[in-house]
């Protein structure tokens, strides 16, 4: 597999906007199927983390007064990610918050995303649900720290791509597992999976 940075974002609220900003990113650097490097902080928006968000990551408005400008953040996570292809767990929501903290500093996304749920919701079925802490602990993978921290939550979907590349290979013959494979099946229902497959593996 070719690499891919996996991506996490915590943040005050759902949609970005002036009142709603990135509290802090984790990215790990998926290469020759393992983890090859990481990349973390907490970044200062200038704005305070509600109360309900501070409960659910443990980040608070005190922590990000000590924290780099955001600016800063992005800046050396988008230069640390480079060209690679992204990934995230959700990733229409980590997406979101990319797109918009690198307008801010003036950047924009060249690469494509793959998420890892819409993934896992076609090729791990059985699932109990397709919640990542769900996912990671019913595939028996590694315990990367505490859940909604931004560098835990990137190494566990790291991970999770991990597996689901190992699902390609050893049960549905795909030896050669890439980014843009993955973005591929996102896009097909669950049903057409198996037919998708089988034009990829004669393809």
């Amino acid at each position: 597999m070719d690499p891919i940075a996996v991506i996490d974002f915590e943040t005050t609220g759902i949609t970005p906007g002036n009142d709603c900003r990135a509290t802090e990113i984790g990215v790990v650097i998926l290469e020759g199927g393992r983890i090859v490097d990481r990349y973390q902080s907490l970044m200062n928006a200038g704005i305070p983390v509600p109360a309900f968000i501070q409960g659910l990551t443990g980040i608070t408005t005190a922590m990000l007064r000590d924290a780099p400008p955001v600016e800063q953040v992005m800046g050396e996570a988008a230069d640390f990610i480079g060209d690679l292809p992204l990934l995230a767990h959700n990733a229409s929501f980590d997406q979101k918050f990319w797109d918009f903290e690198l307008a801010r500093i003036g950047r924009s996304r060249r690469q494509a995303f793959a998420c890892s749920l819409l993934l896992a919701r076609r090729l791990l079925p059985e699932a109990p649900n397709h919640k990542l802490g769900t996912l990671n602990t019913w595939a028996g993978l590694p315990n990367t720290g505490k859940a909604h921290r931004a560098l835990a939550d990137a190494e566990m979907a790291a991970n999770l791509t991990l597996h689901l590349a190992g699902r390609l290979r050893d049960r549905h013959g795909i030896n050669e597992v890439s980014h843009t494979l993955f973005c591929s099946l996102q896009k097909v229902s669950a049903a057409k999976i198996p037919e998708a497959l089988r034009r990829h593996r004669e393809g």
